[in-house]
C-alpha cells in the first residue's frame, strides 16, 4: 500500500484540533473546573467547535495507521502483532510522562491500550470485526446514558485544581489524583475500539483513495457526519453541562466521520501545488507526536502561573490558540526542511529499532560458523 496523500493533512488537523478543547483547560482562570464548559452562548458555541470531534478524528486515523502497519507486516510475512506491541508499550511510556510532567489529560495512554486490544482484532474477518465494534459501542452508549442519568440535574464542577505557581506542585498533583483524572478511561476505551477499528476498515474500503468508490464513501461520510452530526451536536453543546457526557462521548464522534469525508474530499480536490497553510499542516502531521507535546507545553509556559500566567476570557483563548498553533505549524514545517522526521518520532524511532536490531546481531552471531 503506498502512502496515502491525505492521511499527513488528517493527522495535522486532528492535531491542532485537539489543542482547540484542550486550550480552555490552559487559558481560563477556572483552570480544571474549565473542562466541563459552561459559560455563555459565545463561549459554548467556541467550545462546540472542537470538544471531542478532533479527538475521536485522531482515534480514526489511529486506526487507519494500524490497519496500514497490518498490511505491511502481512506483505512480508512477519508475525503480527510482533513489534506492534512494542511500538504501543513506547506510546504508553509517552503518553504516562506526558500525563506526569505536561498535561493531565493526555490521551497517548488511551491509545496505546485501545492499540493493544485492536491489533488482535484488525486482522480477523469482518463479520468479526464488525461485532467488536457493536459491542464496544453499545457499551459506550450505555456508559454515557447511564452516567449522564445518574448526574443529571446535579451542579457538577471541575473539581480542585493544582497549584500552578511552581511546575512541581502540579507534578505531585497529577500524581496523587492520577486515578480520578484517568477516569475519562471508562468512555476513551470502548468509544475509541469502536473508532480505531472503523478507521481500518475505512482505509480496506477506499475512503481515503481518490476513486469512484472513495468519492462515494466520503458523500455518506458527510452526509451522515455533518448533515445528521452537526444538529445533534449543536443540540447538546447548548443545552447545559447535563449532556456533557452524550455531547462529547456519542455526537462528537458522528462528526468526526463527516470531518474525514470533508477534509479528504478536499485535499484531493486541491491537489496540485498545495500552498503554505496544506504544507504547515502537513508537516505538522507528519511530527504529530512531537506537535501535541510542544502545543501543550508551549500552553503551560503562556497560562501557568510558572510561566508567564497569562489567563483570560474567550478573546484571550483564540488569541492563545492562534500564537501556538502558528508557532508548532511554523516550527514544524522549518524542522522537517532540515531533518526526515519529528524530534519525538526520531527518539521514538530509535527505540523502536533497537530491540530489533539487537536480537538481529544476536542470530548473526550465533549462526554456524561463528562464535556465539
Amino acid at each position: 500500500m503506498g502512502r496515502v496523500s491525505s492521511l499527513d493533512v488528517l493527522r495535522g488537523v486532528a492535531i491542532l484540533g485537539t489543542f482547540g478543547t484542550n486550550v480552555w483547560i490552559f487559558s481560563s482562570p477556572d483552570g480544571l473546573a474549565a473542562v466541563l464548559g459552561g459559560g455563555g452562548t459565545v463561549e459554548s458555541g467556541l467550545r462546540a467547535l472542537s470538544n471531542g470531534k478532533f479527538l475521536a478524528l485522531l482515534s480514526i486515523l489511529f486506526g487507519v495507521g494500524l490497519a496500514i502497519q497490518h498490511a505491511s507486516a502481512v506483505r512480508r510475512g512477519a508475525r503480527w502483532p510482533g513489534w506492534y506491541l512494542w511500538r504501543s508499550a513506547l506510546l504508553w511510556v509517552e503518553g504516562a510522562l506526558h500525563f506526569v510532567l505536561v498535561f493531565e489529560f493526555d490521551v497517548l495512554m488511551f491509545y496505546a491500550t485501545v492499540a493493544v486490544l485492536c491489533a488482535f482484532v484488525v486482522g480477523r474477518s469482518t463479520r468479526v470485526i464488525r461485532g467488536w465494534m457493536i459491542g464496544a459501542g453499545l457499551l459506550n452508549v450505555a456508559v454515557v446514558g447511564l452516567l449522564t442519568a445518574a448526574l443529571y440535574g446535579q451542579d457538577l464542577v471541575g473539581g480542585d485544581s493544582p497549584d500552578t505557581s511552581r511546575w512541581t506542585d502540579q507534578v505531585a498533583f497529577r500524581l496523587e489524583h492520577a486515578l480520578t483524572l484517568r477516569f475519562e478511561a471508562v468512555f476513551v476505551l470502548p468509544l475509541g475500539t469502536v473508532l480505531f477499528l472503523a478507521g481500518a476498515q475505512l482505509l480496506r474500503a477506499g475512503a481515503l483513495e481518490r476513486s469512484v468508490r472513495g468519492d462515494a464513501i466520503r458523500r455518506r461520510l458527510m452526509v451522515w457526519g455533518l448533515g445528521l452530526g452537526v444538529p445533534l451536536n449543536a443540540l447538546t453543546a447548548f443545552a447545559g453541562t447535563d449532556w456533557a457526557l452524550v455531547d462529547r462521548y456519542l455526537c462528537a464522534p458522528i462528526v468526526a466521520f463527516g470531518l474525514l469525508g470533508a477534509v479528504t474530499a478536499l485535499v484531493h480536490r486541491m491537489a496540485e501545488a498545495p500552498g503554505p497553510l496544506r504544507q504547515g499542516i502537513t508537516a505538522v502531521g507528519r511530527s504529530a507526536l512531537s506537535c501535541y507535546i510542544a502545543q501543550n507545553v508551549l500552553a503551560s509556559v503562556l497560562c501557568y502561573q510558572w510561566g508567564l500566567g497569562i489567563t483570560g476570557g474567550p478573546l484571550w483563548t483564540i488569541t492563545c490558540f492562534a500564537v501556538v498553533s502558528a508557532v508548532v505549524t511554523t516550527g514544524a514545517w522549518l524542522w522537517l526542511r532540515r531533518f526526515p522526521r519529528g524530534p519525538v518520532e526520531t527518539v521514538w524511532d530509535v527505540l523502536h529499532r533497537a530491540p530489533q536490531r539487537w536480537l538481529s546481531s544476536r542470530r548473526t552471531r550465533c549462526l554456524p560458523g561463528r562464535s556465539a
